[in-house]
């Protein structure tokens, strides 16, 4: 299922770098690539998001989760082995979350 999760992004990275995107000064903007430190300055500076999680693809591809715990917001970059970083999500209502994992045979 993790492996899912992280190739969905992926896949839409892959096909954003087909185009020239560059990153907006205004709100997260999925599609949208720059520099890393770029992406993560626009999202400290104007969300006040920072790092809550990372994922490594088998391609070297890292998939980083940002968010706001005060606003909610939350932005989901990949970053290519080039240095590139797009976004390719963001949107608001975020909740960070510590669930225990299910134990086989026993009901949810």
């Amino acid at each position: 299922m993790s492996r899912y999760l992280i190739a969905a992004p992926l896949g839409l990275a892959a096909l954003l770098m087909m185009g020239d995107g560059v990153l907006a000064q205004t709100a997260p903007n999925p599609g949208q690539c720059a520099a890393r430190d770029k992406v993560v300055g626009v999202l400290a500076a104007k969300y006040g998001e920072t790092r809550h999680g990372i994922g490594i693809a088998s391609n070297n591809t890292v998939m980083e989760v940002f968010a706001s715990e005060k606003t909610g917001t939350w932005t989901i970059t990949v970053t290519m082995p080039t240095g590139v970083t797009c976004m390719v999500a963001s949107g608001q209502g975020y909740e960070a979350l510590a669930e225990a994992v299910p134990v086989p045979g026993t009901p949810t």
